[in-house]
């Protein structure tokens, strides 16, 4: 199994199979507009920014699991995420990353590539999963991870 068997919707609403980033690097996160790494917004950018050309994509899925961080609506994390950073790399509708409603993505990220003592909870916003080119999950990054400490192994993935 590989994250190409799923399908997210889009934060504009319209279904986006993950099928369609068949072959790429993808760095899988899940976001929130008013959390203390909200700021990592900037360094994704800067990541996508850097290799999209060499096929890779961040794909960013909103979250309000945690502390209520994500309140707003797609139309309000569009409009927040385009005119406070600038975020040109994909965005999804909310999605719930733990719990019986979990995304399957998620639940399938989780079991994939658990985090530390091998627990598959994700523990809060901006919890990342690198995906290799072939669709699996090569790594899982904290939330305090900044997306320029993940700079290498996104340039080795893509070799």
């Amino acid at each position: 199994m590989d994250v190409y068997g799923f399908s997210a919707r889009k934060i504009d609403g319209a279904l986006q199979p993950m099928s369609d980033f068949r072959g790429q690097v993808l760095l899988i996160v899940n976001v929130a507009s008013k959390c203390g790494f909200t700021p990592q917004y900037t360094g994704l950018e800067a990541l996508y920014r850097q290799y999209q050309d060499q096929g890779f994509s961040v794909l960013g899925f909103p979250c309000d699991q945690f502390g209520h961080q994500e309140p707003g609506d797609e139309a309000a994390i569009r409009e927040f995420c385009s005119l406070t950073y600038e975020v040109s790399f994909p965005l999804f509708a909310k999605v719930e990353v733990n719990g019986a409603a979990a995304h399957p993505l998620y639940q399938y990220l989780k079991k994939a590539c658990p985090g530390l003592l091998g627990l598959e909870s994700i523990k809060w916003n901006f919890t990342k999963f690198l995906i290799g080119r072939d669709g699996l999950p090569k790594k899982r990054y904290a939330p305090a991870e900044k997306p320029a400490g993940i700079s290498t192994d996104v340039a080795t993935a893509l070799l």
